[in-house]
């Protein structure tokens, strides 16, 4: 068996989500003006982990969708 994860970083999942609101911001389903509850629009079921993960770093849910693609590393320290 072959460890590649020393060859393939691990990507924190704050950084796949951010990507995935960032998506839905090109494809113009998300403002960057929008607060951050509209995203859970978007993502259903799935909303109140990513939610909670959200206020864990600080967010309200009444911030804009443009403070959450503006955070350049998601340290959990």
């Amino acid at each position: 068996m072959v460890n590649n994860s020393a060859t393939q970083p691990v990507i924190h999942p704050m950084v796949k989500f951010q990507r995935q609101v960032r998506s839905r911001v090109e494809a113009n389903l998300l403002k960057p003006t929008d607060k951050l509850w509209k995203i859970a629009l978007l993502y259903g079921e799935a909303w109140p982990h990513w939610k909670q993960e959200l206020q864990d770093f600080g967010f309200t849910m009444q911030d804009s969708v443009a403070d959450l693609l503006a955070v350049e590393a998601w340290d959990e320290n």
